[in-house]
């Protein structure tokens, strides 16, 4: 069956830097495109970063253009979020999903999510 494992998530310091990662299973992960997701408490998903399959250049929401870096390891089945810079507004469950169809930035457009890794930053 599909499987979405992150982990990399934990508590860290305004400033410093975390990578997460997402081993994917039980689908052909070459095919998908990849994307990360996250949710602060009482605040609702919101989209952080997406990888495609193919050549075309990942894509970011604003707050973390430029301190976030998404990649992918086809021969790992696995994705990456490198986060630098972190800031305590980066507090959140961050979530990673294999896409489906129709827009990068709405989770709706996900079939298939892990169970999420709990990042918070301390000021």
């Amino acid at each position: 069956q599909v499987q979405l494992v992150e982990s990399g998530g934990g508590l860290a310091q305004a400033g410093d830097s975390l990578r997460l990662s997402c081993a994917a299973s039980g689908f052909t992960f070459s095919s998908y495109t990849m994307g990360w997701f996250r949710q602060a408490p009482g605040k609702e998903r919101e989209f952080v970063s997406a990888i495609s399959w193919s050549v075309a250049p990942p894509v970011y929401a604003d707050p973390v253009k430029g301190r976030f870096t998404i990649s992918r390891d086809n021969a790992k089945n696995t994705v990456y979020l490198q986060m630098s810079s972190l800031k305590p507004e980066d507090t959140a469950v961050y979530y990673c999903a294999a896409h489906s169809r129709g827009s990068y930035y709405y989770s709706g457009s996900y079939d298939y999510w892990g169970q999420g890794t709990q990042v918070t930053i301390s000021a």
